[in-house]
């Protein structure tokens, strides 16, 4: 009797159909869901030779975690014990589905479609068949397109759907129950502006000189490697927040080459002045002219690891350069240390390890 009650507090929707105890049929609920299933025990109670049948919805939602239910089975000395398992594991996976089919209630569809028609489709780029998931198109004061992706629940608008953004600082939602589409566009074209002198910036640096990495970036991309010189380049990274202000600066080359660099930046960041460009402020600290893109190609910058012999790895360009400058090759730096540790002249200090270049033996 005591096994029924507590099976009865986990489990109420869960009851049994023989006197024996032996076959049990309801529904298990998880999430605010309920789910038929029924329980045929052995005469000997064995749970391991229990057998569980349950509807199709259930089954296509713990098919990934049959094996955990079978171990389960074995090891759970009683039912109550195995229904908490059960549910435990029921919650992980209906979290890990991605909205499976979940009805929706008709208060729900009517309240998306009013929402988006007093938001204007011409501000939508994408809906999904099952009205799960919306894309939103915006353009920023410049020109620039962006895309805002919200995965709504069925509770909208009581609860905000997910948002996704490309943005290099989080995007949240301030939300009531009262609110609507229109109010997270809001947000999101303010979002907009608060990022557009940081965007102004890397385009500039984007369409003005030789970017090596990332080729592609994205809008949330905060870095920029820019061709110096041959084998020589600078990585900065730009604070969103703070756009005008000095960005870290990460040299790339050979020690000649990148020293006298690393020098002039320390002397002159004083000069640094936050009413002008990004770019503008980086070629009269450095005392430099980057290379343009009208006057000279990629190619004479982005040279292949001279022991790969290829230019990406893993995504990564070359960020080690001989440091004689009569050699100047540059390399991988994991093709390097693979080089080097296999070298019997090779001698590691820690975290260093010292060798021969493998063009120039230097």
């Amino acid at each position: 009797m005591a096994g029924e009650r507590a099976l009865l507090r986990h489990c109420p929707l869960l009851l049994p159909q023989d006197r024996h105890g032996t076959a049990y049929e309801g529904f298990v609920t998880a999430q605010g869901r309920d789910f038929h299933i029924r329980i045929l025990l052995p005469v000997d109670f064995q749970l391991k030779n229990a057998r569980i049948e349950c509807s199709w919805r259930l089954k296509k939602i713990l098919h990934g975690y049959r094996h955990i239910l079978k171990q389960r089975l074995h090891s759970c000395p009683d039912l109550v014990s195995f229904m908490v398992e059960l549910k435990t594991v029921l919650e992980i996976a209906l979290k890990n589905t991605q909205d499976l089919h979940i009805p929706r209630p008709p208060e729900y569809y009517s309240c998306l479609v009013r929402d988006l028609e007093i938001l204007g489709w011409n501000k939508v780029a994408y809906v999904d068949t099952g009205l799960t998931t919306v894309k939103l198109k915006a353009e920023d004061s410049c020109g620039r397109q962006h895309l805002i992706t919200l995965k709504l629940n069925a509770k909208y608008p009581t609860e905000p759907p997910d948002c996704l953004v490309d943005f290099p600082v989080p995007f949240a939602v301030s939300w009531v129950p009262q609110n609507s589409l229109i109010d997270i566009y809001n947000q999101f074209l303010a979002a907009l502006e608060s990022l557009k002198e940081f965007w102004d910036a890397l385009d500039e640096i984007d369409g003005k000189t030789w970017v090596l990495e990332p080729e592609n970036p994205t809008r949330s991309a905060t870095t920029r490697r820019i061709a110096i010189g041959n084998n020589v380049s600078v990585n900065v990274e730009v604070d969103p927040r703070h756009p005008n202000m000095l960005p870290e600066c990460y040299f790339l080359g050979a020690d000649h080459a990148v020293n006298p660099l690393r020098t002039k930046l320390n002397n002159n960041m004083h000069l640094w002045d936050p009413e002008i460009s990004l770019l503008k402020n980086l070629r009269e600290l450095l005392e430099i002219d980057f290379p343009s893109r009208a006057v000279l190609e990629k190619i004479d910058f982005a040279k292949d690891c001279g022991i790969c012999y290829a230019y990406r790895l893993n995504g990564s360009a070359p960020d080690q350069v001989c440091d004689d400058p009569r050699c100047g090759q540059p390399f991988h730096q994991a093709c390097l240390y693979e080089w080097l540790q296999g070298l019997p002249t090779s001698r590691q200090s820690f975290n260093v390890i010292f060798g021969e270049c493998p063009y120039c033996n230097k």
